[in-house]
């Protein structure tokens, strides 16, 4: 069993820019590797670290005033390639939660499953988001699954998110497809001796 999702509340990493695609998330070179361990440390890779591999100063990965286990993303989030790799990066480096205005609809899934959750919220309360962890890193923000509502607590704004019911109920018990699966392993048979199946 994943950790289950409930409320989150954290501090946010910032990254406004708008249509980050899977090859900046995860750079391709990495996409060779199949073991999700130790995927975080490829997170922005390119844009983390130059060519000899020392830390891009300006770059909000190493900039120590933003933590978090929220991504707060601009604007088309996730497109480009399918790459699952790019969800494994985002989950391994801690990150629980990204939110942006929008996101490519693979990216999205492939989030979903890897235990990360995309809320998406209006363009303005994302706008406004920035400008809080802008004027204070530290501001809070509260990501209420159950109810589907994300809160700035600086401001008292907040929004409500779709999520399909499935992955809701999913995240929430910490499973994933195949483990929903064999928990209702009992319930398939059932059903496949009732309609007869080969």
């Amino acid at each position: 069993m994943k950790q289950k999702f409930d409320i989150i509340t954290s501090t946010c990493v910032p990254l406004p820019l708008e249509n980050v695609d899977t090859d900046q998330i995860i750079p391709a070179r990495y996409l060779k590797l199949t073991d999700k361990e130790g995927f975080g440390e490829y997170l922005f890779r390119d844009w983390r670290f130059d060519k000899e591999g020392n830390p891009v100063k300006d770059f909000v990965l190493n900039n120590p005033t933003y933590q978090g286990t929220i991504l707060v993303a601009g604007k088309n989030f996730g497109s480009g390639s399918s790459r699952e790799h790019a969800a494994w990066a985002i989950a391994g480096y801690g990150f629980r939660v990204v939110i942006s205005s929008f996101f490519a609809d693979i990216h999205k899934n492939n989030e979903l499953n890897n235990f990360v959750l995309p809320v998406v919220v209006s363009e303005k309360f994302l706008a406004q988001l920035f400008s809080s962890i802008k004027d204070n890193p530290k501001t809070l923000v509260e990501v209420n699954l159950p109810k589907q509502t994300v809160t700035n607590l600086a401001t008292g704004e907040w929004e409500t998110f779709e999520i399909n019911g499935y992955k809701k109920h999913c995240l929430m018990n910490g499973l994933d497809d195949i483990d929903f699966l064999m928990q209702n392993k009992e319930k398939i048979e059932q059903w496949e001796l009732q309609n007869n199946c080969d």
